[in-house]
């Protein structure tokens, strides 16, 4: 058995690692799908029926629960280094709740595959290195925006994997309430909510009302209304710039709900501040 020692430096789900030993060898199965970007050494996947041999510069797709042998070494007196970015269903769901796409039915299951080059790649594994450096943890919404962006360049240079990570095959029900309180504010329909919760839309509304004890809209309307009378007030930021972020489709419709929801209208309000 070869000791070695290896640095993970982790950014949410992105990861860098760093292998000091000349040579490591490992059985691996990969929990997530994982965008892996080689920045130096050599990686060989050994598969059953094939065998890939990766080195700087070059990018491969790896799905999740694909049993694979491993072998990090040094290449050209560098040590091995990769940046890898977890494709989580969770922020799949996301990047369709925020882009207000739905999912398109896949063709195939998702494969290893060797990514060809492109720009797209170079420029945001190239932007993730320096955060590696940073001396305190990179905030969230950066990580997340920079998860969001490794999606969307997938959907632009290989819709086919795209599609296939975007089918959650036996996704089983995530957690309502969680799932519910982090993305209310996003505007989606009842049918999208339940899909992107594994429930169809009946079994959706029985087991929100079960968890909420009131009807979807009802409690979206409401959180929606309170996280702008909270951005209103405390960020003193105005009605026409918080309406849509918050989940309302326009302005005077917003406005109607809020006074409906607190006596006062939003401009009202910002009178007061």
């Amino acid at each position: 058995m070869i000791s070695h020692t290896t640095q993970s430096v982790s950014k949410a789900d992105i990861f860098l690692t760093c292998t000091e030993e000349s040579y490591y060898s490992n059985e691996l199965i990969v929990q997530k799908n994982t965008l892996i970007r080689m920045i130096s050494g050599e990686m060989k996947i050994i598969l059953p029926d094939a065998t890939y041999v990766l080195g700087g510069g070059d990018t491969i797709f790896f799905p999740h629960n694909e049993l694979a042998k491993v072998m990090k070494t040094h290449k050209d007196g560098k040590p091995y280094r990769s940046v890898a970015i977890y494709l989580t269903p969770e922020a799949v769901q996301l990047y369709f709740l925020k882009h207000h796409q739905e999912p398109v039915p896949p063709t195939q299951k998702p494969v290893i595959k060797l990514m060809e080059k492109h720009p797209l790649l170079d420029s945001l594994f190239g932007s993730l290195v320096p955060y590696f450096d940073l001396k305190n943890e990179l905030p969230e919404y950066l990580a997340e925006a920079k998860v969001d962006e490794a999606i969307s360049i997938l959907k632009w240079i290989d819709e086919d994997l795209f599609n296939a990570i975007s089918h959650f095959e036996e996704p089983g029900k995530v957690n309502l309430t969680e799932f519910m309180e982090k993305n209310f504010m996003f505007n989606m329909s009842m049918d999208q909510f339940g899909y992107l919760t594994g429930r169809s839309l009946t079994t959706f509304k029985r087991d929100f009302k079960r968890a909420f004890s009131t009807t979807p809209q009802r409690w979206l309307t409401q959180k929606r209304l309170t996280l702008a009378h909270y951005q209103i007030t405390q960020h003193k930021r105005k009605p026409v710039e918080v309406y849509l972020e918050v989940g309302f489709e326009n302005l005077s419709h917003f406005s109607y709900a809020f006074k409906k929801q607190f006596g006062y209208s939003p401009s009202e309000l910002v009178e007061t501040r």
